[in-house]
């Protein structure tokens, strides 16, 4: 079952934390979640899955910065949730879907207990200008069956700070500490 506007409301402080919250942003099944101010992208031409790959942050001006197609842009949500006992789920809102802005390629399903930003994975089928702050997505949210195991503290994207690339480097490759190490002088938070 989905929760409804009203529920999201009611189980703000215990099950919901959403912060900042805008009561306005409220929808009857779902809460907008809105763009920050920055984007990702890569630099290497072929990404490696055991590398922790090379990325650029782009601000997004006030008046805005056009998206290219065939490019992937990793943003986040300028609003940081938590989740308990309950499915945190994101999708694009419809608006933004009808010019040709894909939100999330995959990543739109969250674990019970995660907390943090969302990573947006941005995809334009032609260029699209985008603002920061702008309702981007919705986050709803589906009630659980069955005992609950949360999303663990340790877990790669849990409790970020920032928009997070692809950390699957960590799983397949013994010597992911050593990528670390440069991921961070590249000026990347992990």
């Amino acid at each position: 079952m989905i929760l409804t506007g009203d529920e999201i409301h009611q189980r703000l402080g215990t099950d919901i934390s959403i912060e900042p919250f805008e009561v306005e942003k409220l929808n009857p099944n779902s809460y907008n979640l809105s763009l920050h101010n920055e984007v990702m992208t890569y630099e290497e031409v072929v990404l490696d899955m055991r590398k922790c790959n090379r990325v650029q942050r782009l601000t997004i001006p006030p008046e805005g910065l056009t998206l290219q197609p065939n490019k992937l842009y990793l943003g986040r949500t300028a609003e940081r949730t938590e989740t308990r006992n309950l499915v945190p789920m994101i999708e694009g809102r419809s608006s933004v879907g009808r010019l040709g802005l894909f939100v999330h390629v995959t990543a739109g399903f969250g674990d019970v207990g995660f907390c943090g930003y969302w990573t947006l994975e941005m995809f334009a089928i032609q260029p699209v200008r985008i603002y920061p702050g702008v309702s981007i997505c919705q986050i709803f949210y589906h009630e659980v069956v069955g005992d609950i195991t949360e999303y663990q503290k340790s877990g790669k994207y849990q409790d970020n700070h920032d928009i997070q690339p692809s950390l699957l480097f960590r799983e397949l490759n013994p010597d992911a500490e050593l990528e670390e190490d440069s991921q961070l002088q590249l000026g990347f938070e992990s």
